[in-house]
């Protein structure tokens, strides 16, 4: 490299002695640029290039949209509390009618099911004419199996679901003294909470009583499906 840079200025130098002192600029405007391409061809990082150079900019990732998201999960069907708090529930109460009424012929009245016969017979007669649910709805009619201890079995009407486990209803005849009870207290206690098992409050001792087996519930409604046949 250093070798061929004093050959190319020494023939600079001896230009003038060889051709008229006008063309002396152009000769060494011709070395110069000679110089300028021999550099370019050894080492090419040492010129600067023309246009800089310019970086790919950088690319930002957008925030997931937020408002989407929320719109996307309130479409789901969250749990709701009860429409009634507990403690605006009227207290259970008793009260004794002039005639002494059957459990049948009062939730017959107060719900406007066209279902005859004893309680035990209720849910089967129910097929076909009713909606018959396995889960509690206000105004439902509640039917218990017949067992040794009620072996015409019983019902009652439905008036609050308070929760999953427990409701609310208004029967007669279930001390078994033609009486009307209001606003009774019913817990499940089936272990799928399907309702298959309930204990009644007993007014008297203040707490809840035996075991008992359900059948299901009826509604009047017609729009409504079954839970199960």
């Amino acid at each position: 490299m250093a070798s061929f840079k004093r050959l190319i200025l020494a023939m600079a130098a001896t230009a003038p002695l060889f051709a008229p002192v006008a063309a002396e600029a152009s000769i060494r405007d011709t070395v110069t640029q000679l110089l300028d391409q021999f550099a370019t061809v050894a080492h090419p990082d040492a010129i600067a290039p023309e246009k800089p150079i310019m970086l790919p900019a950088t690319q930002h990732v957008a925030a997931p949209d937020q408002s989407a998201f929320q719109a996307e999960i309130s479409g789901f069907n969250m749990p709701t509390l009860p429409s009634m708090a507990v403690a605006e529930l009227p207290d259970p109460s008793v009260e004794m009618p002039l005639k002494k009424l059957a459990c049948v012929e009062y939730a017959r009245a107060r719900s406007g099911l066209a279902v005859f016969g004893d309680a035990k017979f209720w849910w089967a007669r129910a097929k076909n004419l009713y909606a018959r649910l396995r889960t509690p709805v206000e105004n439902s009619v509640m039917v218990f199996t017949a067992s040794s201890k009620m072996r015409l079995g019983h019902v009652a009407v439905v008036t609050n679901v308070v929760s999953k486990r427990e409701i609310r209803v208004d029967q007669a005849n279930w001390l078994n003294h033609g009486e009307i009870d209001h606003s009774t207290p019913i817990m499940d206690v089936s272990a799928k909470n399907d309702w298959s098992k309930v204990r009644v409050w007993d007014i008297k001792s203040g707490q809840y009583g035996n075991v008992y087996a359900v059948s299901g519930f009826i509604a009047k409604d017609p729009t409504r499906q079954a839970d199960a046949e």
